[in-house]
């Protein structure tokens, strides 16, 4: 992962989700998640860059196994403050997973390509470990949102300096040059400023909007196609010289001529 996010980094992440603004927009995108991941009971999710854990609390108590990967240590520690041992949670990096192929359901990696050092590497691991679904959420770089971030970025320094926005067009490419064409669907959420009037609130939940290109945050869900890997045998012809004459094999002219020559004989004793 390019960026790891600092002490400071997450301290300012905490203070961000706490005004009841940015949690109701972090709340729409976790309905997002949850509508287009949609798992059952039983299945096992790994949230990848999972920071402060926001992406796993809509899962809780719902008997899924949830796992949890951040190269942060403070974001990490925010996360087992809220979240406890209901999840597991390991250090590392989206490029290099420590799970083997297929240890998971689902992966799902929100705001984590922005700030990945190799993102088709990093979409490569969720893939590899992933059998049913790989979810991405992205700040939509054609959302005026975000187009707004980085001209703030220009002036003062901010997170978003150090990432990189991407379209829905861009994922699905990143997708398609690794899974080739498999099934894949995309929708959005517009976030307004004025979130906390409910039917504002309504109409950016819209299903209208969800299909908008220039939404906020855009969720792009791939569903991989199993493949299997084959390898060619060589067959090695047996050499056995020539076959002796009683053990010759008999085509089938053959065959049918010794058939007619015994049919032929059982008519001619039938008249006898």
């Amino acid at each position: 992962m390019g960026y790891v996010f600092d002490f400071n980094d997450a301290v300012r992440y905490e203070q961000w989700l706490n005004r009841d603004s940015n949690r109701q927009v972090v709340d729409l995108e976790n309905q997002l998640l949850v509508e287009m991941l949609h798992p059952r009971f039983g299945e096992r999710i790994l949230d990848i860059g999972c920071g402060g854990g926001a992406s796993l609390m809509p899962f809780l108590g719902k008997g899924i196994q949830l796992t949890g990967i951040d190269p942060s240590p403070y974001m990490l520690d925010i996360a087992r403050r809220k979240l406890g041992h209901r999840v597991d949670f390991y250090q590392g990096f989206a490029e290099d997973l420590p799970f083997d192929d297929n240890s998971f359901d689902y992966a799902t990696l929100c705001l984590t390509l922005e700030f990945a050092d190799d993102s088709r590497k990093a979409l490569e691991e969720a893939c590899r470990v992933a059998k049913d679904g790989v979810f991405v959420g992205i700040l939509n770089k054609y959302a005026l949102k975000a187009i707004g971030r980085r001209i703030q970025g220009i002036f003062r320094k901010t997170i978003f300096n150090r990432a990189r926005f991407f379209s829905i067009g861009e994922v699905k490419y990143l997708f398609t040059a690794l899974l080739g064409d498999v099934p894949m669907e995309w929708q959005s959420i517009s976030c307004f400023p004025v979130m906390k009037n409910t039917l504002i609130a309504d109409v950016a939940n819209s299903r209208m909007l969800r299909k908008s290109p220039f939404g906020a945050f855009a969720g792009i869900m791939a569903q991989p196609v199993p493949r299997f890997r084959t390898w060619p045998l060589t067959l090695r012809p047996v050499s056995t010289g020539a076959m002796p004459s009683k053990s010759r094999p008999v085509g089938c002219t053959e065959k049918e001529g010794r058939f007619k020559v015994e049919a032929r004989s059982q008519k001619v004793e039938g008249r006898r």
